[in-house]
């Protein structure tokens, strides 16, 4: 039989202005502790339950409307039991003007916030400590310096809406530890509008800072969506080593996915639909060692695929010339800029040096109105094949043919080649790079050539739309 303490009941604690519910608790032996639930009634109650947490206890907020108001959520749950931090009404509790949210200890959660035209600087979301997740939440216009800002390892961001920044800085800011690779994982996100800012300091994510790319942030960015970030050219700023950039979807950014410092980082099977902005563009690849695989870039006027020049003896917040970059199996369709730019930038900032020994196969280029096949000229050691160019431009050389490749638009928004052209069965055996296709399907010998894989298998990728990510409950 539990003991009395064990059921299910309301304790009014007047000195903390909550209300404490212990439940649960039938289901546990006598001398066992309950998991407990805590009704929030004022920004200060947080504060005073700091030390009265234990692993698979809740904290409800309430649905009102807190204004400048300074949280912070301490604790250490566990992996089977976390902490967690929630809106007692998905979308009913926001925070607003000066407020800001503290996130600090291991396996806490966070759930259902929003935060409204918050500011004017610090962050809105500090995230520290690790093991720790955000989830379904909102940080919807405001000011502050970052959205979001992350410090520890092991945290998960996902479901989330961050939209209409209009301040100088990041959306979202990752610090890179020099000794401890972070294993972040930002997942099925909702990057909304943001507004030109016209200057350097737009990114919607950076990983890392120039002074931190040599270390290894081995962050995952996989199936979020980026609609309209137009902040500035980069998108997405690389400034660290081995991430992976995975089956994201860009729609009218005005900007490119770059990988602006450190080294080992994979871009694959992202989706990317210029929508014929100014600024538009694919990837921009600085660096060694880079592994650009299975990408679908549509409608881009800035180009495809940029692999960038450098600076010699390059100082960590210059340009170090790409060398070694992997670019295989992707899809260019009508760029207005080259498909490819072998040398981007050379000249320009003190960048003399051309790419080296970066591998271009199994790629497929249609060039668009206005646009190239190849701008630039390549550096030393470069190896060529198995790709496929078409269009008014495109001419034949070593390791590129040049055929219709028969493209036809399918259900889900793509041009795929047709099942019996040129693209298709192209080579006895695909590049070791290239595992799966686009779609999440295996690549199969005979090979094709871009992005898709003629396949029966399941498709597990897909473009994403607003309805596939971020807070189901919040109006966009």
């Amino acid at each position: 039989m539990p003991s009395v303490s064990s059921v299910v009941q309301f304790l009014r604690l007047e000195s903390l202005s909550f209300v404490r519910f212990l439940a649960l608790a039938l289901l546990l032996p006598a001398a066992a502790r309950a998991e407990s639930a805590y009704r929030l009634l004022a920004a200060g109650d947080l504060a005073s339950l700091t030390n009265r947490f234990e692993p698979g206890d809740v904290v409800l907020f309430p649905n009102a409307t807190w204004e400048n108001a300074t949280l912070t959520f301490r604790g250490k749950g566990t992996r089977e039991k976390p902490i967690t931090l929630r809106a007692t009404n998905p979308g009913q509790f926001k925070l607003s003007g000066k407020s800001r949210l503290v996130i600090d200890g291991e396996w806490l959660v966070v759930e259902g916030l929003v935060i409204k035209d918050g500011g004017p600087n610090g962050d809105g979301i500090l995230i520290k400590g690790k093991n720790n997740r955000l989830t379904a939440s909102v940080v919807d216009g405001g000011t502050y310096k970052f959205f979001v800002h992350v410090e520890g390892t092991d945290h998960r961001i996902d479901r989330c809406y961050f939209a209409n920044k209009s301040s100088d800085d990041p959306t979202l800011q990752i610090e890179v530890d020099p000794k401890t690779p972070n294993n972040h994982r930002l997942e099925r996100n909702h990057f909304g509008p943001r507004a030109p800012l016209g200057r350097n300091g737009g990114e919607t994510i950076r990983i890392g800072y120039s002074h931190q790319s040599m270390s290894n942030s081995r962050t995952t960015v996989q199936e979020n969506l980026f609609d309209r970030c137009d902040g500035e050219i980069e998108i997405i700023s690389s400034k660290s080593g081995e991430n992976v950039y995975r089956a994201n979807t860009f729609r009218d950014c005005d900007g490119m996915l770059t990988l602006r410092h450190g080294d080992r980082n994979v871009v694959d099977g992202n989706f990317f639909f210029g929508g014929r902005k100014p600024n538009s563009g694919g990837i921009r690849i600085i660096g060694e060692d880079h592994v650009v695989t299975n990408n679908y870039i549509e409608g881009v006027m800035k180009g495809g695929i940029w692999i960038t020049s450098g600076v010699p003896n390059s100082a960590l917040n210059q340009y170090f010339v790409a060398k070694r970059a992997v670019i295989a199996g992707n899809t260019v369709v009508a760029s207005a800029g080259p498909c490819l730019d072998l040398a981007a930038g050379l000249g320009g900032a003190g960048r003399t040096l051309k790419p080296e020994a970066i591998v271009v196969a199994q790629n497929l280029f249609v060039v668009g109105d206005g646009g190239s096949l190849l701008a630039g000229e390549a550096g030393a050691d470069w190896t060529w094949q198995d790709n496929l160019a078409f269009g008014p431009t495109a001419a034949a050389r070593p390791g590129i043919a040049v055929a219709d490749p028969q493209l036809a638009r399918g259900p889900d928004g793509l041009l795929r080649p047709a099942a019996a052209g040129p693209a298709r069965r192209a080579v006895a055996a695909n590049h070791a790079a290239l595992k799966t296709d686009l779609d999440g399907q295996p690549r199969t010998a005979p090979g094709d050539l871009g992005s898709d894989q003629l396949s029966a298998a399941p498709v597990i990728r897909r473009p994403l739309a607003a309805a596939d990510v971020g807070p189901a409950w919040y109006k966009r």
